[in-house]
């Protein structure tokens, strides 16, 4: 997949699913309930154990409608071993060069961390296809607006902090889309098995997000 395939993969699902600490007896069946929902944008985190080995193994169980990707990349090493295990995307909670040229490299989308107008620029100038503004709780949905204003090139993905109840506020500021961990995958809905409960998550952001681009 080109990364412009892959931009419009991640705006279409509208939410990027934050897999931190999955587990391979369950990271299927998590996927497959935030498939259900709607949302078909997923990152599993460089810092769960086994994660290029879930990367695989999600890239072969999901159809090829639905994005697989790392994130919490913080160097190119890690960046090249998802992208050799099938990741599609590449997110970074910072902004690291080395990062950005090896996916530019491999031709894999990448999104790197920033906060201010200046990270955001030097990360699009290093060659960046999206920037993920994070935590982006610390700032909100005015810091992103206000970004956009000089700098309208940027496709931002806030990430830190996003919920149902501000997700639609992030994308009326001019978010392309956002990235959600606890408040879609829940732990104890996981460990529970309750996957239904996933789903109905994932179409509460869903539903939101289309209100908000309506």
């Amino acid at each position: 997949m080109s990364t412009t395939e892959a931009f419009a993969a991640m705006r279409e699902s509208g939410v990027v699913a934050v897999m931190r600490g999955a587990e391979p007896e369950t990271v299927v069946d998590t996927a497959e309930a935030l498939v259900a929902g709607g949302v078909t944008a997923l990152e599993v985190t460089a810092d769960t154990d086994g994660a290029t080995d879930m990367i695989a193994t999600l890239s072969a169980a999901l159809g090829e409608d639905v994005l697989v990707g790392a994130g919490t990349v913080l160097d190119a090493a890690t960046a090249r071993a998802a992208i050799a295990a099938g990741a599609e995307f590449v997110v970074c909670p910072t902004f690291e060069a080395g990062v950005v040229e090896t996916c530019n490299r491999y031709g894999v989308l990448c999104a790197p961390g920033v906060m201010t107008p200046t990270e955001a620029q030097r990360a699009y100038e290093a060659g960046a296809d999206m920037v993920k503004v994070f935590p982006a709780k610390t700032v909100g949905p005015d810091h992103v607006a206000a970004l956009k204003g000089p700098l309208g090139q940027l496709e931002i993905m806030p990430t830190g902090g996003v919920s149902p109840d501000n997700a639609g506020e992030y994308i009326d500021a001019g978010a392309v889309c956002v990235g959600a961990g606890s408040a879609l995958v829940d732990r104890d809905l996981v460990a529970a098995g309750d996957f239904e409960a996933i789903t109905d998550r994932a179409e509460a952001f869903r539903e939101v997000i289309e209100a908000a681009r309506e």
